[in-house]
């Protein structure tokens, strides 16, 4: 998918055993999601994020996409259907703006601060000789 190779930051674990994973959004464009964990590969790269709150309606039926009843179309309105594109709702921007804060004031709290941005910002990647 677009996120493919971006590091990341694990949140939780879901009721369904998915990952619940956010980039921060403002650093690598990643949004707050669930991902299943085969895709992920796990670095010795940790944040303490023990202080950040993940807002309890966060869970996998928040995820859910909204599914549009079909209605049988007239007579001539068969091609004229278009699908409904995906639009972000109010209240996940709010959610993803509140978690990117706190992971924002974690990661400005450590030492290494500019370093931990880059490394967020940046993709994953391999060289030669380095697996």
């Amino acid at each position: 998918g677009p996120y493919k190779g971006k590091h990341v930051v694990f949140l939780k674990q879901l009721g369904t055993g998915l990952l619940l994973i956010s980039g921060p959004y403002v650093l690598n464009g990643c949004p707050m999601r669930r991902i299943n964990q085969r895709y992920v590969i796990a670095t010795k790269t940790k944040l303490d994020i023990s202080g950040v709150t993940i807002p309890a309606k966060v869970n996998d039926e928040y995820f859910k996409k909204q599914r549009s009843k079909k209605t049988k179309p007239a007579e001539g309105e068969i091609f004229e259907n278009k699908k409904e594109k995906y639009v972000v709702s109010p209240e996940r921007k709010e959610d993803q703006l509140a978690v990117d804060k706190q992971l924002i004031a974690v990661i400005k709290k450590r030492d290494d601060k500019k370093v931990m941005f880059s490394y967020l910002k940046s993709d994953f990647s391999l060289k030669n000789h380095q697996y």
